[in-house]
């Protein structure tokens, strides 16, 4: 027979452990759900973030011809190439374009890209 005593020590022993340890997993808890609240709220300023800054870009192309500019640009070549005494000319313009430097094929892509809100060029030619 285990004197009443020794239980009662023993018990106490265990009170004694299972505080801290539940103190522990409680933080480790609280601080996994703090993490995961922190991530959720920066992806949810990103979103703002994205959103805002396509209703800045819908603004400002309701006044601007800029779209229009770059819309009728392009198009110049595919309606001269139905055009014969216009084809030479298309030709060799496409030609000196092949020559330009990449940084300002670049940069050209930007602003056209920016003109019609495309965020991102980094799918550009990827299949």
């Amino acid at each position: 027979m285990v004197a009443p005593g020794f239980i009662y020590k023993e018990s106490i022993m265990w009170q004694a452990l299972i505080g801290p340890v539940s103190n522990l997993v409680g933080t480790f808890l609280k601080n996994k759900a703090d993490e995961k609240q922190a991530l959720h709220e920066s992806k949810m300023r990103r979103i703002n973030a994205d959103a805002d800054w396509e209703t800045q870009q819908a603004s400002a192309s309701q006044s601007s011809w800029k779209d229009e500019w770059f819309a009728v640009i392009l198009s110049l070549p595919l309606i001269g190439a139905f055009i014969p005494s216009l084809v030479p000319y298309i030709r060799e313009g496409f030609l000196v374009l092949e020559t330009m430097p990449d940084y300002y094929k670049g940069f050209l892509a930007a602003a056209i890209a920016a003109s019609f809100g495309i965020k991102s060029l980094s799918a550009w030619g990827k299949k």
